[in-house]
């Protein structure tokens, strides 16, 4: 039996893959008076008089709402709300198990950026903060940015952001591997969708001075007019050389490359075109754009993937759960990119000089170092800005 069988079986047995819990003890009228009427009015004037009191009032001081449309569930693209409800649920249980939140599945029967914006809004009292997952660009772009600005408390897109500090902390390391400058290297993305685009901006603001972004149309380049807004805007921060052409050209003579693409897309002969000691990041899933094999034959000196059954393995959650204690114990209003790049030199740092290798760039996803390092330096990088 194959993961997905065994899953699948697993998935009929859960029947949901967490339930709530009380707190409050309920087995007596004056229990019952004090967690409910009459007694619960006391605590809802106290609200009424000061609204920040329902985060020590109530539960939301810990809990974060998990939103998707269903539009781009995994590698799996549009597959609706109902389908997208049991990644959302898993989310919540890595939320729970590593972090100690109490996460909700929110999932929309909407496409529509203007809606959806209304209702995550119109949602937002109930909450401490909201991830929003799996909405396909560019409409993840235009929904984050306008719920930033309409909620008092923090909205993360893990797709972009997670996934920019997990590779921005790989990077960090796998350069001190390589013993490289992130302020020399070029770096290559192919994949300008999301994930592709908030780590390109991510890594200029890690430090990198040349990155190259690809998508199907080619290598991006300012000055073209592209049909996708975000890659004209991408297009004018990167590529600072002007290289035009295909994959394979932007690749030959790079010291990095990371995929957020498709199966298959890197021959060996392009791995073999980089610069010396290549690091490379092929994290298309279930397949990616190159095997870790087929990378280190062709000579890569860093491979990282999106496999859990691989070393180097780039994967969110050793960001969100942490991310969102850190904001939450602050009780930050959003998330900032020092919060971010706090987050990505956190986790980096658990690695130390000692334990550093080329199959060791990343702590397990299940040390439980991770989501506590993270939480602290999000945490007070956010008190810091109050």
């Amino acid at each position: 039996m194959d993961v997905y069988e065994k899953s699948l079986q697993k998935h009929y047995e859960w029947a949901g893959k967490y339930e709530i819990k009380l707190r409050a003890p309920l087995e007596s009228l004056d229990d019952l008076a004090l967690c409910y009427t009459p007694g619960v009015s006391r605590a809802c004037l106290e609200i009424a008089a000061d609204k920040s009191k329902s985060f020590a009032l109530t539960r939301r001081h810990n809990t974060v709402a998990v939103v998707t449309d269903g539009t781009a569930v995994l590698g799996l693209g549009d597959i609706g709300p109902e389908a997208a409800m049991p990644v959302m649920e898993g989310k919540c249980a890595l939320f729970k198990a590593f972090a100690d939140i109490d996460a909700t599945p929110i999932c929309l029967d909407t496409k529509d950026p203007d809606e959806i914006v209304k209702i995550v809004t119109a949602l937002s009292k109930t909450f401490g903060g909201i991830n929003l997952e799996d909405i396909s660009a560019p409409r993840c772009f235009e929904i984050e940015r306008r719920l930033i600005e309409s909620c008092d408390i923090p909205v993360f897109h893990d797709d972009q952001h997670g996934t920019a500090i997990v590779a921005g902390a790989a990077l960090i390391n796998a350069l001190r591997v390589v013993k490289k400058d992130i302020k020399s290297v070029r770096i290559v993305i192919n994949g300008a969708g999301s994930a592709g685009i908030a780590i390109a901006k991510f890594f200029i603001a890690l430090g990198a001075g040349d990155v190259v972004c690809v998508d199907k149309c080619g290598v991006l380049v300012d000055g073209e007019a592209y049909a996708n807004p975000a890659h004209n805007e991408i297009a004018k921060v990167t590529n600072k050389t002007h290289i035009r052409g295909t994959l394979a050209d932007a690749m030959m003579g790079a010291d990095v490359f990371l995929g957020v693409s498709a199966p298959k897309l890197v021959s060996q002969d392009m791995i073999k075109s980089m610069a010396d000691k290549p690091i490379v990041f092929p994290l298309a899933n279930p397949v990616p754009e190159i095997t870790r094999t087929e990378a280190i034959e062709a000579g890569a000196a860093v491979v990282g993937t999106g496999a859990s059954n691989q070393p180097n393995q780039i994967n969110n959650v050793l960001i969100f759960p942490g991310l969102f204690r850190g904001a939450l114990d602050a009780r930050a209003k959003d998330i900032t990119e020092d919060m971010k790049l706090s987050a990505a030199m956190a986790l980096s740092a658990l690695v130390s000089d000692g334990e550093l290798k080329a199959d060791y760039i990343l702590p397990n996803p299940l040390d439980k170092r991770v989501a506590k390092a993270v939480a602290k330096a999000v945490s007070d990088a956010a008190k810091k800005q109050l």
